[in-house]
């Protein structure tokens, strides 16, 4: 008799990867980012291949799935939540993963103190928190300024991955990414899963809301500097974020 394979599953929906004997799990916590300057992908992965971002990556189901299923590449998440990070972490070394870690900090601070230009192949950005009280409203995360910093660091043709469930925020986000990028609009789930790349897609796609993707890639032309002057000019994101939408963030946030 084979022996039972341990899958975990989310809502139904499995998690990629398999749970190992605990002998075999890794360590994917980052403990320690430095003071300041450009992280050494070599140093942290002790191999050169091409790097994933996951800018407020949660309990890490996009990325852990990623990091199974392309091995040759390096993954990093990041979020500024304590309970997320302790889930992503802990599947991650239980499914014994080496080309995956995870740090505790936001993800402007990311790009914008510790990615060098050019470094990595792609960035994602699953569902950026739209904050709802218009007194938390510098809060979020896609501004002229945060985009300027992924355009940054994308390798040449590398890609940018966005996505969200809030209509005033996608609105926003139609607006200024293409001055910035070559957009690609992505009609329907993403190929690799059709069910949600993250739990809280999951839960758009279970409660019948839209959710709205893309991916995009920087345009050449564009250089630091000029980026820079096309931001200064461009609105922040004070749209409305629709209060309605705070039950699912709930109920996201009731589970791991």
């Amino acid at each position: 008799m084979k022996p039972r394979r341990h899958i975990e599953r989310e809502f139904g929906v499995p998690i990629a990867g398999e749970i190992l004997d605990q002998s075999l799990w890794t360590s994917t916590a980052l403990k320690k980012l430095p003071q300041a300057g450009p992280l050494s992908w070599e140093s942290i992965f002790n191999r050169r291949a091409p790097v994933v971002l996951d800018l407020g990556c949660g309990n890490g189901r996009f990325l852990i799935g990623s990091a199974v299923w392309r091995p040759d590449h390096d993954h990093l998440g990041c979020d500024i939540l304590p309970l997320v990070l302790r889930y992503a972490t802990r599947r991650a070394n239980q499914r014994g993963l080496a080309n995956i870690r995870f740090a505790a900090i936001d993800g402007f601070r990311l790009l914008d103190e510790h990615v060098a230009p050019a470094s990595v192949q792609e960035i994602h950005c699953y569902h950026p928190q739209p904050f709802y009280d218009p007194r938390d409203v510098s809060r979020r995360l896609v501004t002229p300024a945060f985009l300027v910093r992924v355009h940054r660091s994308l390798a040449a043709g590398g890609k940018f991955f966005i996505q969200t469930d809030n209509p005033g925020y996608w609105r926003y986000i139609e607006e200024v990414l293409p001055v910035f990028f070559d957009v690609h609009r992505q009609e329907r789930p993403w190929p690799d899963a059709p069910k949600g790349r993250t739990r809280r897609e999951i839960i758009a796609l279970r409660r019948r809301l839209p959710v709205f993707r893309a991916w995009a890639m920087p345009r050449p032309e564009l250089d630091v500097e000029q980026a820079l002057r096309l931001a200064e000019a461009l609105p922040l994101p004070t749209f409305d974020a629709d209060r309605a939408l705070r039950e699912v963030d709930e109920m996201e946030q009731a589970h791991g």
